[in-house]
């Protein structure tokens, strides 16, 4: 019987063995770990120091450096530009405002030249035209404000030094048609008082009924029963 079982343990039919390590498994996991860990250190170590051998990291380095250095350089004519173009801005705005403070007095002297014009034209109108050392009239003006108003002007003098008081009137006669008919009508209230002792400029405004169309004006100038002077105008 002994036999037996001895000849089956050494033959096929005998019992299978299984082998076992006595290590755990969780530490061969970690051991296994530690060694892929190690591997890719040295693997990136071998690979930066072919790197470094060859030269390509100093030749990155110099080129970033480059790189770095244009950057810096576009930055400041960046700047620069900036700077420019808002000294532009402010010298346009400055000459935009010294044009219109230009524009402004051009404007008040062109005004003042008008007034000064008039004035020159109201004083060559005192200069006595004759020997007459008679009150007249030296000027006679009107213009059509709207259709229902009509503004006049009259410059009275006498063309004499120390020419006494005159004491008289000034009537205005206006003259047209209305409504297709001719028709006439004077100042509201009739002949002005008019009292001067050199020159007086008289002026108002004469309000046309509808339909009216002012064609001639008349204005004289009289002193007491006497007419001293006449002027008539076309409108």
């Amino acid at each position: 019987m002994k036999f037996r079982l001895f000849r089956r343990r050494l033959t096929i039919s005998s019992p299978r063995m299984a082998v076992r390590s006595a290590m755990p498994w969780p530490l061969r996991w970690a051991l296994a770990a530690v060694m892929l860990g190690a591997s890719a250190a040295i693997a990136l170590w071998t690979f930066e120091m072919g790197v470094s051998i060859a030269g390509l990291d100093r030749a990155a380095k110099l080129e970033l450096t480059k790189l770095r250095e244009e950057v810096a350089k576009l930055h400041a004519e960046r700047d620069k530009s900036q700077s420019i173009a808002n000294i532009s801005g402010s010298l346009l705005t400055a000459e935009k405002a010294a044009q219109e403070k230009m524009l402004g007095q051009i404007r008040q002297l062109e005004s003042e030249n008008r007034l000064l014009r008039d004035d020159l034209g109201f004083f060559e109108k005192l200069l006595p035209a004759g020997s007459a050392d008679n009150a007249a009239i030296r000027g006679l003006q009107a213009e059509k404000l709207s259709d229902m108003q009509v503004k006049w002007q009259v410059l009275v003098i006498q063309p004499v030094r120390d020419a006494p008081v005159f004491n008289g009137k000034l009537e205005l006669t206006f003259s047209g048609t209305l409504a297709g008919k001719p028709w006439t009508t004077g100042l509201a209230g009739g002949a002005q008082a008019l009292q001067f002792k050199q020159y007086r400029r008289v002026e108002g405004v004469l309000d046309v009924p509808a339909q009216a169309v002012v064609q001639t004006i008349t204005a004289k100038l009289i002193e007491g029963t006497v007419t001293r002077s006449v002027q008539v105008i076309k409108l």
